[in-house]
């Protein structure tokens, strides 16, 4: 089996970074390298959701905040409009009121 560092698709830069050039569908050497393929591919999808689950850790309290502040507008709106609903309320017992007595 051909190690990755001996391959020709395969690229070390100076800071010892490797790059592949390997492609599953046009140019794998050995059955091996799909394998490695595989891995390389895992670990950079596990990377990638590692930093999302970071980002979102860090949007949470701003989210909190904005949850906060958007139920403490709702609730000033519908301080606000009880009166409406009060009047209403009672308009509609007084209504059912006389419509008992009758």
């Amino acid at each position: 089996m051909i190690q990755c560092k001996d391959c020709e698709f395969c690229e070390i830069g100076p800071d010892n970074k490797r790059t592949f050039k390997c492609n599953p569908f046009t140019n794998i050497k050995e059955p091996e390298c799909i394998a490695k393929w595989q891995l390389i591919r895992l670990d950079m999808l596990l990377a990638t959701y590692q930093g999302m689950v970071k980002w979102y850790g860090k949007l949470a309290p701003l989210q909190d905040k904005m949850l906060k502040y958007m139920q403490r507008e709702i609730n000033e709106l519908d301080e606000a409009d009880s009166w409406k609903i009060d009047d209403e309320e009672q308009e509609q017992q007084e209504e059912q009121e006389e419509e008992e007595e009758i």
